[in-house]
């Protein structure tokens, strides 16, 4: 996959680099760490600018998010609870009470939710999903998703061109990255669904005591 990711960029320069990482975006397995760092290294001997080349990956952030919102906001929130009163919540133990309570701690924290998963590898594509279907305000979500995707593609871009033609082995180092707060996110995500059971199972038992 590497290979034709460099050869499209190589070909097509900043319209390559606006279809991979829209394409990224909708499909996370696509390493947006090898598309920038390149785009960065390319700016050392090519026509390419940092700037330029910022400016399509940022480009291509956004048009991904916005399918996914897009997605997200179409789905109908009568279907959603459906599927939590089906077989799929009773084996979960999940009930549209829960669905309820998602949704209103992403209200609460989704302007934080939005800029600052743009960081966070695979996350920052899939949290466009939930902000969709929250009706998140679409400037604010156009608005911290530009801001989020354009910190984390300058980023990645200038660390290409200053690696130069050793800019691979800055993908191993991302590597490194991406597992580190993969598994950081992953715990947390543990921790919290954790705390969310046990009041949840406290709450069940209050009440059967009471009844």
């Amino acid at each position: 996959m590497q290979e034709i990711i460099l050869s499209i960029i190589s070909q097509f320069g900043y319209l390559g680099i606006f279809l991979l990482i829209t394409v990224e975006n909708i499909f996370p397995p696509i390493p947006s760490e090898v598309i920038l760092t390149f785009g960065g290294f390319l700016t050392t001997y090519t026509s390419l600018n940092v700037l330029g080349v910022s400016v399509a990956a940022t480009g291509g952030s956004v048009a991904g998010a916005l399918i996914l919102y897009l997605i997200g906001y179409q789905l109908k929130a009568k279907r959603i609870a459906q599927l939590f009163d089906g077989k799929a919540g009773k084996f979960l133990r999940l009930s549209k009470k829960d669905l309820k309570m998602a949704e209103s701690w992403f209200v609460r924290h989704e302007k934080k939710a939005v800029f600052l998963c743009r960081f966070v590898p695979i996350v920052r594509s899939l949290i466009s999903l939930p902000a969709g279907m929250a009706k998140m305000r679409f400037s604010t979500f156009l608005g911290l998703t530009i801001l989020g995707s354009f910190l984390w593609n300058v980023v990645l871009v200038l660390l290409g061109r200053l690696a130069g033609s050793a800019w691979e082995a800055v993908v191993s180092y991302l590597d490194i990255y991406t597992t580190a707060v993969l598994v950081i996110f992953i715990l947390v995500a543990i921790i919290l669904a954790a705390r969310f059971l046990k009041k949840r199972f406290k709450w069940e038992n209050d009440k059967g005591e009471q009844s």
